[in-house]
């Protein structure tokens, strides 16, 4: 799962990965294995390439509404962080913007295990459209504004990459 850090002014592209229950995390281009268990609420035992830290995580605010931001506490200092969802950036206004048209794409690869729109559907805002599942989570996509389903590019059982077109949705007409 791709994710934008960011860390002060600047952002690193990261991709958490897990292949036969084995996690790594891809960072500049270089794949580190990666153990990360939560030992209590908010506190992460992490073994990264045999190194082990501890770590306290706690949200804050962050100053770009679609990203999370946290602080981590951690034997060598405090750090403020900030993770983007690139799903949001999809779903919020993307490539399917807020006046109900354009496309929403896969932000990883998955299978569709569930359609819940046909084409000429009318749909709302927040309205699942569809879930995909991805890395052993199923996670449901939902209208970033009124519209109409203009094309379907999927249907259940199909299997997407990074980028593909699932759901082509047009503006709500005007009345």
């Amino acid at each position: 799962m791709k994710r934008t850090l960011t860390v002060g002014k600047e952002q690193y592209e990261v991709e958490f990965t897990s292949q036969d229950g084995a996690m790594s995390l891809v960072w500049e281009g270089q794949s580190h294995a990666l153990d990360i268990r939560e030992v209590e609420p908010g506190c992460y035992s992490i073994l990264m390439e045999g190194r082990s830290m501890e770590v306290l995580l706690d949200p804050v605010k962050s100053a770009d509404p679609d990203s999370h931001g946290y602080r981590a506490l951690m034997a060598s200092g405090s750090y403020e962080f900030a993770l983007a969802d690139p799903r949001r950036a999809l779903l919020a206004g993307g490539s399917a913007g807020a006046a109900g048209g354009g496309t929403l794409t896969a932000p990883m690869p998955g299978k569709v295990v569930k359609v819940l729109v046909a084409q000429g559907d009318s749909v709302q805002e927040g309205q699942t459209l569809l879930i995909l599942e991805a890395m052993k989570m199923q996670n449901e996509y939902k209208s970033p504004a009124a519209g109409r389903v203009a094309r379907l590019h999927v249907q259940e059982g199909s299997t997407v990459e990074t980028a593909s077109p699932m759901v082509e949705l047009a503006a709500q007409e005007a009345s």
